[in-house]
């Protein structure tokens, strides 16, 4: 069992193992209302620069693009109903790939149609975020989200970033009312 995070809460990936090059990162959700309309939540990846900017939309992954230039990011694919155990998207992030130039990477969650659908996170319990080591399968940390995003149709999850002692894990948590697309544009992204 990993390390739980708190909202704001950071862990050094280093701490986890010295040799960490491959991580899964788990995101997962459950509608309160199983069997109900259907509730489709996208996770995506930002790979961001030092000015918090990514360096071109090919470094945003997400359910149109799966993959970023090189393959150092890669969404698994999306989970369009958020039934079932388990995690309901999974983003592959290959740390021994990344350019030096990527200081950070955000997961955002959006919820597909939500204002024609009038859903929000109130309408989803057992939110989560974790790092999981790709190579052992070993869970490395754990963010579970409170559910006081009630009115909330995004929420960025959590974010890796890096500094001179290596990656780090942060539990954000940080909701809006915004689409995916909105999203990208705050990160410089023209989409």
């Amino acid at each position: 069992m990993g390390i739980d995070l708190a909202k704001g809460g950071s862990v050094a990936l280093a701490e986890a193992t010295e040799t960490l090059t491959h991580i899964t990162v788990g995101l997962g959700w459950d509608p309160n209302r199983p069997g109900g309309e259907e509730f489709d939540l996208d996770a995506s990846a930002i790979a961001l620069q030092e000015n918090d900017r990514a360096p071109s939309l090919s470094y945003f992954v997400y359910y149109n693009n799966l993959s970023s230039p090189r393959g150092e990011i890669v969404h698994r694919g999306d989970n369009l109903t958020g039934e079932g155990a388990g995690d309901d998207e999974q983003i592959d992030v290959r740390l021994d790939l990344l350019s030096s130039a990527i200081t950070r990477i955000v997961f955002p969650v959006s919820i597909h149609n939500a204002d024609y659908r009038h859903q929000s996170f109130g309408d989803v319990h057992g939110a989560y975020i974790r790092v999981v080591n790709t190579d052992t399968g070993d869970e490395l940390v754990r963010y579970d989200l409170s559910s006081t995003a009630a009115r909330d149709t995004s929420m960025l999850f959590g974010e890796l970033h890096r500094d001179s002692g290596g990656w780090h894990f942060r539990a954000l948590g940080e909701g809006g009312i915004a689409g995916l697309a909105q999203i990208a544009r705050g990160y410089g992204l023209d989409v």
